[in-house]
């Protein structure tokens, strides 16, 4: 079974990246929207854990596109319909609220 993990808040408010990180399974993936986009800021603590996660990272491309975001070329940046195909794919879907 596979698990979908929206996280939608900033990385620097509280330990939701790292929660998620310690429990995120070999088939999981990583989903970042809203603020959570800030994780790949480089040269930060979340951009260092999300970059030695070896597992899919997405970003959802209007999000990091607002907050002026470069994406980083171990991350996919995703629309809103392939947002659904992920949450179709996945056998779950786990937001971090």
């Amino acid at each position: 079974m596979s698990t979908l993990h929206v996280l939608s808040h900033s990385p620097f408010g509280d330990d939701r990246l790292n929660s998620c990180l310690r429990v995120i399974g070999s088939a999981d993936a990583l989903l970042l929207c809203g603020d959570a986009a800030y994780a790949l800021q480089p040269g930060t603590a979340p951009f260092a854990a999300l970059q030695a996660c070896a597992r899919k990272r997405y970003v959802l491309a209007e999000d990091a596109q607002a907050r002026a975001i470069e994406i980083p070329d171990w991350a996919e940046t995703i629309d809103y319909p392939a947002f659904v195909a992920l949450s179709i794919h996945h056998d779950k879907v786990n937001s971090w609220l």
